[in-house]
């Protein structure tokens, strides 16, 4: 029998006896048991499935019940290319059966202001903040209920890298902002389960510690390429850096967050009405 230990030990690569004996099964194995999918069948998701997941992802919680976020289900075939066009490395964006932007929402409780003849008087840079952690959330419900029924997603931060442009094609008012792609389809492969960091590594007790950070990486790394290794070729910005005899992820990540994107970012939120002070 499958337990939640079990799959507490894929996800980290490390032996855990919490939730051994318990079968894997419910919420808390969904999660666990979370994978991203690139790839779909051509089987459609309908308007009631979809339905169902959306108002899953918008019982989420939200900052204050404000509920700061919106999604624009893009449909339209035009726009779906022009999508996929502005995304060229991500090919299942103009595959995937549904395609999806997860927006932040300061527009509306705005408009309500106005509604009721009150000011808002929090124009500051936390107006950004709660959208996007309300939008999260939405995100995160949206994929667990998804995985709950069968289905896969994929999240695309990238979409932020041409923000400017996604917001004119979505024809996004003053005050809403995409945060991220999400593509939705039934897999047409398993998946596989992502390695994640040992929790000694996000969890600190009474003060944030990272004194160990150097070795609990190490480790991680060499369990992680002991599961899958990435090959010479796929190595990031080689004729930057040169081809690294031990390519783990830390060498991975930091050869990604080397290179700069999305300077336009608060240029795009101020144009969008946001102050940023």
């Amino acid at each position: 029998m499958v337990d939640i230990a079990d799959l507490i030990e894929t996800r980290f690569g490390l032996a855990s006896e919490a939730g051994r004996g318990h079968p894997a099964e419910g919420a808390v194995a969904t999660a666990l048991n979370h994978r991203s999918h690139r790839r779909y069948s051509d089987r459609p998701v309908d308007d009631e499935t979809l339905e169902i997941l959306l108002s899953a992802a918008f019982s989420a919680p939200a900052k204050s019940d404000l509920q700061q976020s919106a999604v624009v289900i893009v449909r339209d075939p035009t726009k779906r290319a022009a999508l996929a066009d502005l995304v060229p490395s991500l090919d299942w964006v103009a595959t995937c059966p549904v395609m999806m932007i997860f927006c932040a929402d300061s527009r509306r409780i705005r408009r309500v202001c106005e509604m009721r003849g009150k000011p808002f008087d929090n124009d500051h840079l936390d107006a950004v903040l709660n959208g996007a952690v309300d939008t999260g959330l939405v995100m995160g419900f949206f994929i667990q209920a998804a995985q709950a029924l069968g289905l896969g997603c994929c999240p695309i931060s990238v979409v932020r890298n041409r923000i400017e442009e996604i917001a004119a094609l979505l024809e996004l008012p003053a005050h809403v902002f995409p945060v991220a792609g999400m593509t939705l389809g039934w897999p047409s492969t398993p998946g596989h389960v992502s390695t994640r960091l040992p929790l000694s590594v996000f969890v600190h007790e009474d003060r944030y510690d990272d004194g160990d950070l150097a070795a609990e990486i190490d480790g991680y790394d060499r369990r992680r390429d002991a599961r899958y290794q990435i090959p010479a070729e796929k190595q990031r910005l080689n004729k930057t850096y040169g081809p690294a005899k031990f390519y783990g992820w830390s060498e991975d990540k930091a050869r990604q967050v080397s290179v700069r994107e999305r300077d336009q970012l608060a240029r795009f939120l101020r144009a969008q009405g946001f102050n940023l002070d």
